[in-house]
């Protein structure tokens, strides 16, 4: 089977880098993808939002699944579209990726199925969210609805910040994703990243992971797209994952089912274990970055008969294995991210990094140019290690970093803390 990825990031390099290994596979194309993709696949200069294009190769190279990895063409449709087309896909369709594509939409869904979440309110003006927020006092959260990339969200901790970030929504700074703002309540927890594959009826639960979305140490800073993640996460145990799969996630699925939007892809759920149990802050509608990454290298089974049943409504025919052992990530980033960097600084040490056992270094934002390889985007690489322990992870992660010679980078000094911090609790 020809299989082609949408998408450029180190989420589609480690999906690529499962798929390589697949029995079915025939040939594997990465479109865009990046300067490390093209080791394990073909990249081809296709746009994620160009259906006509995606389409026409798709017929050109007889593409028989498509697995898509960002949000974008899957909010705006490009299942739907290859549906139509009799091309399979893996991902939900434009109604289902709705739990994605608006906050709001999600949280109306929580509200009538009785799915825990934060308190909320949704506003289409600066001034009835801010009375909101008077009313309710900080800390509170506020959302802009749409897509943001990861950097809509503000954890306000003063009622002058709340109404700062709605007026920044409102400013027009995230383009039509701040239409609408959701004021939450703030939820105090640890929070925990939990993934399952669904047919549309059939819930198959995956693994958990922590991401570290703060950009420095001890979680300061700004929120980003990840700067690192691990998998397990130690806070959801066996019975906290059969009350997020029989409170959260299979209640999502019947709902919509019963909407008649079945969902069909990745259920990511952002969660909150509080006092009184997992509550949902968010869901994505595809695989989470930089979480991905450690899914993939814990992953003992064969990904790709997976993502088909869950396009062909099979998915109760599939058991998946998973390596007992711990995998983590760290995310090098451009210094400035998540504000301005400078692009096209050139990387080396990635071959001598790789070369050290149980590391895999994937590429998030690179170009290969002839022999060298340049960092293009905010998250530029994600170096990955798989160990006994968490710590035993972190410590060959970061011994692969500092292989790593790339003066305009940097990153995270601490992924993993809090896992390592209950290792310790119990040695």
């Amino acid at each position: 089977m020809n299989v082609l990825v949408i998408g450029s990031g180190g989420r589609e390099h480690a999906l690529c880098w499962k798929l390589a290994s697949s029995p079915l596979l025939t040939r594997l194309y990465c479109a865009p993808g990046n300067g490390g993709i093209a080791k394990v696949a073909e990249c081809v200069s296709l746009k994620p939002l160009d259906f006509d294009a995606i389409v026409a190769f798709c017929r050109e190279k007889d593409i028989g699944f498509v697995v898509i990895g960002p949000e974008d063409p899957l909010v705006n449709g490009l299942v739907d579209r290859l549906d139509h087309e009799g091309i399979k896909s893996f991902g939900p369709s434009a109604a289902a990726a709705r739990l994605e594509g608006s906050k709001g939409f999600t949280k109306d869904l929580c509200a009538e199925f009785n799915i825990p979440t934060a308190a909320y309110g949704r506003f289409s003006n600066a001034v009835d969210a801010k009375a909101f927020v008077k009313a309710n006092g900080a800390p509170i959260v506020v959302k802009a609805d749409g897509l943001a990339a990861g950097k809509g969200v503000t954890v306000a901790e003063t009622v002058e910040q709340a109404d700062s970030a709605i007026d920044e929504i409102f400013s027009g700074r995230f383009g039509a994703a701040g239409a609408e703002v959701v004021v939450e309540e703030f939820l105090d927890g640890e929070e925990a990243s939990f993934f399952a594959l669904c047919d549309g009826k059939t819930v198959l639960p995956l693994a958990t992971a922590q991401d570290h979305k703060r950009v420095f140490d001890g979680d300061r800073g700004p929120n980003t797209g990840g700067m690192g993640a691990y998998s397990p996460a130690p806070v959801l145990t066996p019975e906290l994952i059969d009350r997020v799969m029989r409170e959260i996630v299979e209640p999502t699925a019947a709902a919509m089912q019963k909407r008649g939007t079945p969902f069909k892809g990745v259920f990511f759920a952002g969660l909150m274990i509080t006092k009184k149990g997992p509550q949902l802050i968010e869901y994505n509608t595809r695989f989470g970055d930089p979480e991905t990454q450690v899914l993939m290298t814990r992953l003992q089974s064969d990904l790709l008969p997976a993502l088909i049943a869950t396009h062909d409504g099979t998915l109760d025919k599939i058991a998946l294995g998973w390596k007992d052992e711990v995998a983590l990530t760290v995310v090098m980033a451009a210094k400035g991210y998540p504000g301005d960097y400078v692009k096209d600084t050139g990387i080396k040490g990635l071959d001598q990094a790789g070369a050290i056992e149980n590391v895999q270094v994937f590429h998030a934002g690179t170009r290969a140019d002839g022999g060298r390889i340049l960092a293009t985007g905010g998250r530029v690489l994600n170096v990955t290690a798989t160990g006994k322990s968490v710590s035993e992870a972190q410590a060959t992660a970061y011994r692969a970093v500092d292989l790593i010679d790339w003066p305009q980078g940097f990153c995270r000094r601490d992924i993993g803390w809090r896992a390592i911090e209950r290792e310790r609790g119990t040695e």
